[in-house]
């Protein structure tokens, strides 16, 4: 662990520990198997049910110099404006999909994110956690 590596703060750890539990219960709910957007529409109802603040598929533009690319890129969501969520019904996460949290993380000057894969037969093998350094 590098030690620029500062946890992020204990809110966003409480908001993280919603996300997953939401995450479980949709997951126990529908099982694997689906489009990533019904599982999308259920964790946003079962975080909105919480009074969890949510935004969803956010613009995040991509600055290269003096070149803006707006709409260059959508998370997923963003709960309590605090962790980034990416979501996918895959058979298996490819480091391709780490690469891409760390990149949205850093692009969106957030610190903590949840890599959620709902096409598993037990949800907590589908959850990976992500925190960018300092």
């Amino acid at each position: 662990m590098s030690a620029s590596l500062v946890e992020p703060s204990a809110e966003a750890d409480a908001t993280a520990k919603q996300i997953v539990d939401s995450a479980y219960r949709v997951h126990m709910t529908l099982g694997p198997g689906l489009l990533e957007s019904v599982y999308e529409t259920c964790l946003v109802h079962e975080l909105t049910t919480r009074a969890i603040p949510i935004a969803r598929q956010v613009a995040v533009p991509i600055w290269y110099g003096k070149l803006i690319l707006d709409g260059g890129l959508r998370l997923d969501l963003i709960v309590d404006k605090q962790v980034v969520v990416e979501l996918k019904a895959v058979d298996r996460l490819l480091p391709v999909h780490q690469a891409q949290m760390l990149t949205y993380l850093k692009l969106s000057g957030l610190r903590l994110g949840l890599l959620i894969n709902f096409n598993v037969g037990r949800i907590k093998d589908g959850i990976q956690r992500f925190v960018r350094g300092a």
